[in-house]
């Protein structure tokens, strides 16, 4: 028995998890590892930020986890076990599991130099990288995302989100993004998809009130007045 993390999965979010990963097949070589470790595995990785290689040694070997990591992203088992459980959440909450609007936004952050296509400029973050897409619903569940280079603006990053998605969320409707989408991005949104699209503009910060010149006394002035009175 090897010691356990605070990112292993609990005997509940197993049971909830295990129905929607992929059976064995019946030919070729079986399996070495319990597909729960693999998870757990992955989990941590995920949660500390380590390398893959640097994967503790009690786990499964590091590029085992990574290959189940990789085809099944490849696969889709990632996004059908999100969407099985975004579902099943928000029933519990009472809401219909499809989602009838939703929330556009993305974030670029830096990467390394190694990437070829997939990392870009983004001019108006300053950032040399990829870029985060996601589209979540109004209880701030991811419903798709997509990474990309850095360098596609978000008028253009939002065809990259919704374009395949569009038939898995038949009842959205509603769409809430900010100035970035405003353009091409809103207009492609509402005549290829039919949604409406809703721009949130930030709110400026007040500026605070400045007093009067004749008002405004320095500190050493008014230590002056109260050492004259």
């Amino acid at each position: 028995m090897r010691k356990t993390y605070p990112t292993d999965l609990s005997d509940s979010e197993w049971a909830r998890i295990e129905p929607h990963l992929p059976v064995p097949k019946a030919v070729g070589r079986p399996r070495i590892h319990p597909l729960r470790e693999i998870l757990n595995a992955i989990f941590y990785v995920l949660r500390s930020g380590c390398a893959w290689r640097l994967l503790p040694h009690d786990f499964p070997p590091w590029k085992t986890v990574h290959h189940y990591f990789r085809i099944w992203r490849l696969d889709g088992v990632w996004e059908q076990l999100n969407t099985a459980l975004r579902e099943r959440l928000r029933v519990r909450r009472g809401r219909n599991p499809q989602p009838s609007a939703g929330m556009a936004d993305s974030q670029s952050a830096k990467t390394t130099g190694v990437g070829g296509e997939a990392r870009g400029y983004d001019g108006g973050k300053k950032v040399c990288g990829r870029k985060r897409h996601l589209l979540v619903d109004t209880e701030g569940l991811v419903l798709t995302a997509k990474v990309h280079s850095a360098k596609v603006p978000d008028q253009d990053g939002i065809k990259l989100v919704l374009g395949t998605k569009r038939d898995r969320l038949p009842r959205l409707s509603h769409l809430w993004v900010d100035a970035g989408y405003q353009g091409r991005g809103k207009e492609w949104a509402e005549k290829a998809l039919g949604l409406s699209v809703e721009v949130v503009h930030r709110t400026p910060n007040p500026r605070p009130k400045r007093l009067p010149r004749s008002g405004r006394r320095s500190g050493l002035q008014h230590v002056a007045t109260e050492v004259n009175r």
